[in-house]
């Protein structure tokens, strides 16, 4: 009698406190996974109103204002008169849009981030009601895939969104989005790779068992980094969110949205920038597990003490979102994509590489540790050193085209006549009379 290879061990249950696996899935009653998917749904919702709250005093702050302060003690009911406002403003479809797309792409950008967080584990095995289930609503052979997959889908709402308005403002941003996630989505799956060999898995309850000891963050921190950096343009956020860019593109992919489907828009990017968070988390800082010296404490990872190490953990990641928005400036596009393709893939590559070669090498019984630290650190000066040539360069470079421009201008000498308007950007024609000259009164201008 053959045996599959595909087919499971048999499952048994977990008792309470207990890591959960992979077998300890499936066993639960109807109406307790029915309760678990209700509350991840709510956790979300309320995460949601949380984070713009907590995003607008936090960067209050850091700016010296107060931020929210009059509805409700400080300020805590100012998100639920945001969501109670948006759906009560007029629903405006533009002439000339695909109306089913348009009217699909806010949900397509929303359904992924809330599916993604299905596979991320809150804690151990508990006790329900008399039945023992660990606090995650599922878990898959390959669950990190399936939030990748779940992020490549949601890209899908912005780009048809974007397509779907019937306007240049739109579909550029739409375009942009589209190319950014394909960068950035090949760095972060990359740099999962290194956490894959290291736990031997893709299951996230696994991946979280296996960081008992020492966080990955620490083993694994050029992957960390890398990962920290790909999530930040996974969500479309500040110094990333070129998609919307309102400098460049007016409003960005959501232009000529209102009312309810720019609140969806708006929902799916603090719902994935949640998740991204989770998954950072779950993968490079333990999970669950209490840091250290909490975790020598009898207990600390038993019960439902791990829900509270968790969402300390989440808030913190959370805060390093907001952080990065309050402090640093939208790049160029250029920028973004030299960054994604020339700095991150390559390095996610070369640590592969260096991963994969010291795991074979402690398989043989040779001691690698001194080795792995050297090469982490020579990895993280070439890709220090790597952006910051890249920099000058393109300073050097600015220079030299100035520097020809301003020699091309003195050879021909002003021709200018003295007109301030004159050698600028060229501006679309207007239909009135406008500026014409140093004679011209702004008393003529407002008439015309």
């Amino acid at each position: 009698m053959t045996t599959s290879l595909l087919a499971a061990p048999p499952a048994t249950p977990l008792a309470a406190g207990e890591a959960p696996t992979l077998e300890a899935f499936g066993l639960d009653p109807w109406w307790l996974i029915l309760a678990k998917a209700v509350l991840i749904f709510v956790f979300l919702m309320l995460m949601v109103l949380f984070e713009i709250w907590f995003e607008r005093r936090f960067m209050a702050r850091m700016q010296n204002r107060l931020g929210p302060n009059r509805v409700g003690p400080l300020g805590l009911l100012q998100p639920i008169a945001d969501g109670l406002k948006l759906p009560l403003k007029e629903d405006l479809v533009p002439r000339g849009v695909d109306r089913p797309v348009f009217i699909l792409a806010p949900a397509l950008a929303t359904m992924p981030a809330f599916l993604a967080f299905a596979i991320i584990p809150f804690g151990p095995t508990v006790s329900v009601f008399g039945h023992q289930t660990p606090l995650q609503l599922a878990d898959l052979p390959v669950a990190v895939l399936f939030v990748l997959a779940m992020s490549s889908l949601g890209v899908y709402g912005i780009v048809l969104g974007g397509w779907a308005s019937a306007s240049p403002y739109s579909l550029l941003g739409g375009l942009r989005s589209s190319a950014q996630v394909i960068s950035y989505e090949i760095g972060m799956g990359l740099s999962f790779v290194a956490v894959f060999l290291f736990a031997g898995s893709l299951s996230t309850s696994e991946i979280v068992a296996s960081q008992e000891r020492i966080w990955y963050a620490v083993v694994l921190f050029p992957s960390f980094v890398i990962y920290a950096i790909t999530m930040v343009g996974e969500v479309n956020r500040i110094p990333f969110d070129l998609p919307e860019g309102e400098g460049e593109l007016v409003g960005g992919f959501h232009t000529e949205y209102s009312s309810l489907k720019f609140g969806m828009f708006m929902l799916a990017e603090y719902v994935n920038m949640t998740t991204v968070s989770a998954l950072a988390v779950t993968l490079f800082l333990g999970g669950w597990r209490a840091p250290w010296p909490i975790s020598l404490v009898d207990g600390a990872n038993a019960g439902w003490w791990p829900v509270l190490w968790f969402m300390i953990k989440l808030l913190l990641t959370i805060s390093f979102f907001i952080w990065l928005r309050a402090t640093l400036p939208r790049v160029r596009y250029d920028q973004l994509m030299k960054l994604g393709w020339k700095v991150l893939i390559p390095g996610a590559l070369a640590w592969i590489m260096v991963v994969a070669t010291i795991r074979v090498l402690r398989n043989e019984g040779i001691s690698t540790q001194q080795v792995f630290f050297a090469v982490a650190i020579v990895l993280g000066i070439y890709i220090v050193a790597s952006y910051l040539w890249d920099a000058v360069r393109g300073n050097r470079r600015d220079a030299e085209e100035q520097e020809a421009t301003a020699a091309e201008r003195a050879g021909a000498g002003d021709s200018t006549g003295g007109d301030p308007m004159a050698g600028g950007y060229p501006v679309p024609p207007l239909d009135a009379p406008h500026y014409h000259g140093r004679n011209s009164t702004s008393k003529e201008v407002n008439r015309a």
